[in-house]
């Protein structure tokens, strides 16, 4: 009888399992894309309820004063997008970019506002890449730090030379998610080693914290940069 058990429970896990690889398969493929799917509409309704208030009193009943719906859906989106198009216009021509400057140091000022204003703006500028000065990396290396045997993505800045004539590199290493922020520092060729990274890649691998990387990693041996 023992042995009959056995052989039932043996046989048992052996049809559940095919049946949890493929839940297991299928939960990996659902999830993401429901959340995915999730977020959109929670991004696309967040943006529209901003100006439905204003489209449902002031336009849409000035048209039809009778109206006494809740707006058009969609119409709030469409109108944010394209107001934030015309800021983005505005702030590119000088006078503009003079203005909105003028505006963010009065802004400044305000103690509360102020915290909250300039964590979103690193964070946005982080996400986008926009507060960096892509020009001014020179290229992408990895380098030692913050321990020996670490690596960590770095972007030359400048090459310099100590009072012996020995070569030195100026490294700024970015902060994950927002690389508006990080460190400076001074590295001899011996802790660096180059890559296959462009800027770009290597913006999106910070900013994801690994997540978007490519699949397959170069990283030279020691004294290879040039």
């Amino acid at each position: 009888m023992p042995n009959e058990l056995n052989r039932t429970g043996s046989t048992g896990k052996h049809l559940l399992a095919p049946l949890r690889k493929y839940f297991l398969a299928g939960l990996v493929i659902v999830v993401p894309i429901a959340a995915a799917v999730w977020a959109l509409v929670w991004v696309f309704n967040a943006i529209d309820s901003i100006l439905q208030p204003v489209i449902r009193d002031v336009i849409i009943r000035w048209i039809n004063p009778e109206y006494h719906g809740n707006g058009i859906t969609g119409l709030g989106f469409i109108i944010t997008i394209l107001l934030i198009f015309l800021v983005g216009i505005i702030a590119s021509n000088y006078v503009g970019h003079r203005f909105i400057k003028y505006s963010e140091s009065l802004l400044s000022r305000v103690p509360v506002f102020r915290q909250i204003y300039s964590a979103l703006k690193q964070v946005v500028e982080g996400i986008t890449g926009l507060g960096m000065n892509k020009a001014a990396f020179r290229k992408v290396v990895f380098v030692e730090f913050p321990l020996a045997g670490m690596r960590t993505i770095g972007f030359v800045t400048n090459e310099l030379t100590d009072t012996e004539g020995n070569k030195l590199f100026s490294v700024f290493i970015p902060t994950s998610p927002t690389p508006t922020t990080g460190y400076y520092m001074i590295a001899t060729p011996d802790r660096i080693y180059s890559t296959n990274l462009n800027v770009d890649e290597a913006m999106k691998l910070v900013i994801s914290a690994g997540i978007i990387a490519p699949q397959v990693l170069e990283m030279k041996n020691k004294d290879t940069i040039q």
